[in-house]
Parts: structure tokens; sequence; C-alpha cells
């Protein structure tokens, strides 16, 4: 799979779901914003200079709102299938952290937090769903 981006074709079936996997995000009990372009999605964004490397930034009410929709709808089975599409990145491929209330993180502090938690382990600054910190 090395040298797949987004335009690939083995990457159809995953890109023809981001309307409907988005949708079902912002109706899902929780959801407050996510990032996103022209084209509803956060594809066109590339922090990290390499088109391998997709992102997703959300902001809900509360971690197990969150864990429903990533767990309990129709995301986990793009959840589960990721190795069809993405090869493995680095210790953690997400982290999550807690934000006052009407603010929005932007692209730079996502990526300073998931390379934190990459280097670093879990914490209050950044951590997973396994390791979730408590909202100060």
């Amino acid at each position: 799979m090395k040298g797949i981006n987004i335009e690939d074709p083995v990457m159809n079936e995953f890109v023809s779901h981001f309307d409907l996997v988005n949708q079902l995000a912002e109706e899902s009990e929780g959801f407050i914003w996510r990032l996103k372009d022209d084209e509803n999605n956060a594809t066109s964004f590339n922090p990290f200079n390499d088109e391998q490397i997709i992102i997703n930034l959300s902001v809900w009410r509360n971690i197990e709102s969150l864990e429903d929709y990533t767990y309990k709808t129709f995301h986990v089975d793009f959840l589960r299938r990721r190795r069809e599409w993405f090869q493995k990145y680095g210790k953690a491929y997400y982290a999550l952290w807690w934000i006052k209330e009407g603010n929005y993180p932007n692209i730079e502090e996502a990526v300073r937090r998931l390379e934190y938690l990459q280097e670093n382990g879990p914490s209050s600054y950044a951590f997973s769903f396994q390791s979730a910190f408590q909202k100060p």
C-alpha cells in the first residue's frame, strides 16, 4: 500500500462514504463541530506535508458521545476496515483532549497533541479512549 493517497482508486469505497459518515457524526448526540473544507471534509488539509495522511478534527460534548459515534454506529465498520486503506501511523493515530466550552482547536494544536501523545504517552494534555483523563 505504500504510496497510496486519497485519489488512488483503492480509496474509492472509503471516499464514497465521506458524506454519509460526516452526516452521521453531525447528527449524533453530543456532536458540536468538525473541521471541513469546501468539499465538506478535511482531505485538503495537509499539516504533515504527506498526501498519505488525512486528518479529522472534531469537537464533542463529552467522551461518551464521541465513543458512541466511533464504536456504536456505521462509523465502526470503516474503523475496523482501516487497514484496507491506511498504513499504521506510529504509536497513536488519534489524540483526545479537553477544551474550554466555545473554543475550537486548530490543526497546529491537533498536530502538537498527537505528536506529544506519540512521544510521551497519555496525560491530561493528550490521551486516548483507553487512557482517558477526566474533564478539568
